[in-house]
């Protein structure tokens, strides 16, 4: 029996390359003979690294930069393709994880170090890259990255802006003549599948930034800050629009991108998918399993577990979900997989209770599927 294995990370529990560990054995267990693919996946945000490094037989170099308060973080990245091809995820250096919850404020985090981080990546030699861009800290549209990487953003009086959110409401030009003209030579894709524009009541301040710290105060002066930077984008004409979806992904780094680096936006879970040669394995498969977190009425508009589906039933290989838990209207799970359980016993005291005995309920509950699907009881 050919099996694959393609589940995301369980946020805040097991990376991805964990999650298949821990099923992987538990098969086994069971089939020792079964053909078992181990492909973690990932979507863009956090594990994309780990993911396509795995898959490409590449290498994980790591490098100082400025983190999103500005003090010094270690930032990682990932070569492959003979050094020429890289890829990096921006909550490396400016994520939501690197800031305590106590210290969490939108207005003053900075992208300084994803452009920083970037750059060392551009440094090795690198002329296709991929960026995901989930996990952000911040909702500067990528000014500080733009500033990292030579674009000078500056006040009426021509001085450059501090780092900041905070500051873009002063933004009064861009001059990007001193860019690393790296940047333009490079194919760079932003893997994301977040669909929100820049601006508005589902842009990146109204959607994102409470999530990030901001009081409703602060989303009112992100917000402002951002229409003015987009407005500073389109009279130095880097951007027609920032209605592109995707453009407040990550605090409207993903417009950002789009106007500093010439960047191309692509769904991260099809590319990733793409780029770890899903495909190539389902051929003669007889199952697929995947799984997350937590599954809830959002995985099936295009998030990466249901996207791993498409594929799989594409070669009419069925695909059974493994889930932290799973939320929302049961009925809609059967559109989208064979068989969808939750791994949690449901005799947890706490999430974090629920977290710490997260490996121990997912060998349990594959176990069990294990030991039908060998009975011939469920599966292909």
């Amino acid at each position: 029996m050919k099996i694959i294995l393609a589940p995301d990370k369980f946020k805040g529990n097991m990376t991805s390359p964990e999650v298949c560990a821990v099923i992987r054995g538990a098969f086994l267990a069971v089939m020792p003979d079964a053909e078992i693919v181990s492909l973690p996946m990932a979507d863009g945000g956090e594990g994309t690294v780990d993911a396509v490094v795995a898959a490409a037989g590449g290498e994980i170099r790591t490098v100082k930069v400025t983190g999103p308060l500005g003090e010094a973080v270690t930032a990682r990245f990932g070569l492959y393709n003979g050094g020429r091809s890289g890829v990096l995820e921006m909550s490396s250096a400016s994520g939501l994880a690197l800031i305590p919850p106590e210290k969490r404020n939108p207005l003053r985090a900075t992208t300084r170090g994803t452009g920083e981080l970037l750059s060392a990546v551009l440094d090795c030699g690198v002329t296709d890259l991929t960026i995901g861009i989930g996990g952000s800290a911040t909702v500067d549209g990528g000014a500080g990255m733009a500033q990292a990487l030579g674009c000078h953003l500056l006040d009426a009086e021509g001085e450059e802006l501090p780092p900041g959110a905070e500051y873009l409401t002063n933004l009064a030009s861009i001059d990007a003549s001193d860019t690393d003209p790296r940047i333009f030579q490079t194919k760079i894709r932003v893997a994301c599948d977040v669909t929100n524009p820049l601006l508005g009541p589902e842009g990146a301040a109204a959607v994102y930034g409470p999530q990030k710290g901001a009081t409703p105060e602060m989303v009112v002066a992100l917000e402002q800050g951002l229409a003015v930077l987009a407005n500073r984008w389109k009279e130095s004409r880097m951007l027609d629009s920032v209605e592109q979806p995707g453009d407040g992904a990550a605090g409207g780094l993903g417009a950002g991108l789009r106007a500093f680096c010439h960047a191309q936006p692509v769904s991260g879970a099809k590319l990733i998918i793409d780029m770890l040669g899903l495909r190539n394995h389902l051929a003669g498969a007889d199952l697929l399993i995947t799984g997350e977190g937590c599954t809830d009425s959002q995985t099936e508009s295009g998030k990466l577990c249901s996207e791993v589906a498409a594929a799989a039933h594409a070669f009419s290989v069925p695909v059974l979900l493994l889930s932290g838990a799973l939320k929302g209207d049961p009925a809609g799970f059967g559109k989208t997989f064979d068989y969808a359980f939750s791994t949690s016993s449901g005799a947890h005291a706490s999430i974090d209770e629920a977290v710490r005995a997260g490996k121990d309920d997912l060998y349990f509950t594959a176990l069990n599927l294990a030991k039908l699907i060998h009975a011939g009881i469920c599966g292909k």
